[in-house]
């Protein structure tokens, strides 16, 4: 796990989820929700969970894992753009 946490990231906790009533799982990164596993992916991803029960840093790293490369350094706000002049 040291070669995938390199800067020790997972350490402070950045992911959290929450599980619906209709099974749907979710995720938030420093509070924000970045995604939605719903059916079949989310019982998958609670049953792994579930292994790893009590080991935060693997937790993290399932998280981690099912959000994908969703933060590239492009996150700022998009400049506004004018309206059709034609």
């Amino acid at each position: 796990m040291s070669e995938i946490d390199k800067r020790n990231r997972l350490n402070k906790e950045p992911f959290s989820y929450q599980t619906t009533k209709k099974g749907t799982v979710v995720i938030y990164y420093e509070g924000k929700q970045i995604k939605i596993v719903k059916e079949k992916e989310a019982e998958r991803l609670l049953a792994k969970i579930k292994q790893v029960e009590g080991q935060i840093k693997e937790v993290q790293l399932l998280l981690a894992k099912i959000t994908g490369n969703f933060k590239r350094g492009n996150e700022k706000l998009a400049k506004p753009q004018k309206g059709n002049e034609g």
